[in-house]
């Protein structure tokens, strides 16, 4: 069988790249993406920040702890998915065959392509140079005959990597590693292979594979052993459509007012809205999610008469599922005497609130019209009015009245 050309392409810190790249201020210095210093995680970091220890999904308080002259920017997504689809623009220019995994790597097999365009590594310096030369961003590059070595290739040398593991060399690149570059080994699995004396990928290779299964199990023993074997015969997958398309806050203060997160929901509807409309997306049903401040989290959901992209539409929907959720503490109950003094809640303060919407199907489906239709419709249309004036003015043109901001750090795109 011929070997394949799989591609691991994957954007540099891709969030505070974006940030220093807009903004000329934030260039050299120590960059954090992410919520509020007091209760926000950090969702990106530039590689100055790195140099302290820092990490994607470390809390915000600890990092700035290492680091206390960091830079913290409220993230972006709109500015983000701009940079993305551009970013995936580019890669399709290279191969149809593009399996997107987040907003900022892919893979793509190129095998088909190397006759007109090269082999991998040309193919690679050469989308490394339209990434920095149309986005002004950098990407790191995995060049391998399989998925998993290609996705390990491009985290090796970053950032600005380019790694090429050619198909002879795949068993020598690998068996080096780690047992916690296999895809599938997490700390439990680590744990067991680390009893067996199983640190390196060769030794999982080395090791019986009926040894493996009989302590991982048969799909887990075997898919391991034949990773560490080199055999990965996954292919590249284009992209899917979108299961679900949401949006959620965490708060830097819990609330317990449920006008004013009924206000955040009208908002947090309006962009899952536009996110819809943008692809050409309806939804059937709305998902509400709230955490407490206690860390619970619940979901509840409602199935719609019909799809929509109408923002209204998905928040009248989140507004009545959160009618149903307990907000804020509850009386305690009276105890009968010796009872244990803690009564257990039902509700708490909130902490997070989002939205998603899911059971996606393209707005040009057929479907069954209801007596509202002409409702329904016009709330689209309003949709497809305000996302042509953002496109034409700038995103915040035409705001709801609820959401004109009173504090001078709102993080909506059009005051960055």
């Amino acid at each position: 069988m011929t070997a394949r050309t799989i591609l691991h392409v994957d954007l540099d810190a891709f969030y505070a790249a974006v940030e220093q790249r807009d903004r000329a201020e934030l260039r050299g210095k120590p960059v954090l993406v992410g919520g509020s210093a007091r209760r926000g995680v950090v969702a990106s970091c530039s590689y100055e920040a790195r140099a302290f220890g820092i990490r994607s999904a470390m809390p915000m308080a600890e990092a700035l702890r290492r680091c206390p002259r960091a830079v913290v920017v409220r993230h972006r997504m709109e500015r983000y998915a701009e940079a993305s689809h551009a970013f995936f623009g580019i890669l399709r220019d290279f191969s149809p065959e593009v399996e997107g995994l987040s907003l900022d790597e892919a893979f793509l097999d190129v095998t088909a392509s190397e006759r007109l365009l090269g082999d991998g590594p040309t193919i690679a310096r050469a989308i490394k140079a339209r990434v920095r030369a149309e986005l002004a961003l950098v990407a790191s590059v995995g060049v391998a005959p399989v998925k998993l070595a290609a996705k390990i290739a491009s985290d090796i040398d970053k950032p600005d990597g380019l790694r090429v593991v050619a198909p002879a060399d795949l068993l020598a690149f690998l068996h080096p590693l780690p047992v916690t570059r296999l895809w599938g080994v997490g700390e439990a699995t680590r744990e067991v292979l680390a009893s067996l004396g199983l640190s390196r990928i060769g030794d999982v290779a080395r090791y019986p594979e009926a040894a493996l299964v009989a302590r991982l199990g048969e799909l887990h023993g075997r898919h391991l052993a034949a990773l560490a074997r080199g055999e990965d015969a996954r292919a590249v997958e284009p992209e899917h459509d979108p299961v679900s398309i949401g949006h959620q806050e965490t708060f830097d203060d819990d609330l317990e007012d449920r006008g004013e997160l009924a206000v955040i929901l009208l908002d947090q509807a309006d962009r899952v809205a536009a996110r819809l409309r943008a692809a050409d997306l309806r939804a059937r049903v709305v998902v509400l999610v709230v955490k407490y401040d206690d860390f619970r989290q619940i979901t509840r959901r409602l199935t719609l008469p019909a799809p929509t992209s109408d923002g209204g539409t998905l928040a009248r929907t989140a507004i009545d599922l959160l009618a149903k959720v307990a907000i804020g503490e509850r009386p305690e109950e009276p105890r009968a005497e010796g009872a244990s003094r803690i009564t257990p809640r039902k509700g708490g303060r909130v902490r997070l609130c989002g939205i998603s919407a899911t059971q996606l199907e393209p707005r040009d489906a057929p479907r069954q019209l209801g007596l509202d239709e002409a409702a329904r419709a016009r709330g689209e249309r309003l949709g497809d009015t305000l996302d042509k004036l953002a496109a034409k003015f700038g995103k915040g043109t035409i705001r709801r009245a609820v959401h004109l901001p009173d504090d001078p750090d709102d993080p909506d795109d059009s005051k960055q």
